[in-house]
């Protein structure tokens, strides 16, 4: 070989190789046979069809694309499906209830945290993650916390304050 690549002759049958990947998404066990190179985003948004998950920049930086993957978030750009095979992930449409909202998102609504929402869901789970470890955080510490989200809209203080909001809610105190 002379050059950092060989070329190889295209397969005559042009089969792609697939594998079954079986993942509990949003409390409900989901199954699909995919190429090993598909992304776990595009196997919510386009395979189950849970557009929540948005893609933005596909290369770590937005974070619109975060989702809890057994509760720890992750950007699901950079995450192939098959690495959640046999996982539990939690999208932004698995965080309400038929009846009710959850904090973070009752948050995000009372305090404005949001305006064109394309950021939103990212910014929820990432929020979930740290009020699940930590149901009492500084300003700091959310801010911290959404670091690997990005938001071209709200300049991030409503934003702060609906999580501080949520956490309060979850100590019963809102």
């Amino acid at each position: 070989m002379t050059s950092l690549f060989e070329e190889v002759p295209v397969s005559i049958d042009g089969d792609i190789p697939t594998t079954r990947v079986e993942v509990k998404v949003n409390g409900e066990r989901r199954a699909a046979e995919i190429e090993p190179r598909l992304l776990l985003a595009h196997l919510l948004r386009n395979g189950f069809k849970l557009t929540g998950t948005h893609t933005g920049c596909d290369t770590t930086n937005c974070g619109a694309c975060t989702v809890l993957l057994d509760g720890e978030p992750v950007k699901s750009c950079t995450v192939f499906a098959v690495q959640a095979n046999g996982h539990e992930v939690t999208t932004v449409e698995g965080l309400a209830s038929s009846e009710q909202l959850h904090p973070v998102q009752e948050g995000f609504k009372d305090e404005h945290g949001l305006q064109c929402g394309f950021c939103t869901p990212g910014m929820m789970l990432s929020a979930v993650a740290l009020l699940n470890e930590n149901d009492n955080p500084t300003e700091d510490e959310v801010r911290w916390a959404l670091s690997g989200n990005l938001c071209r809209c709200t300049g991030y203080q409503n934003i702060v304050k609906a999580v501080i909001w949520a956490g309060a809610k979850m100590r019963g105190e809102a």
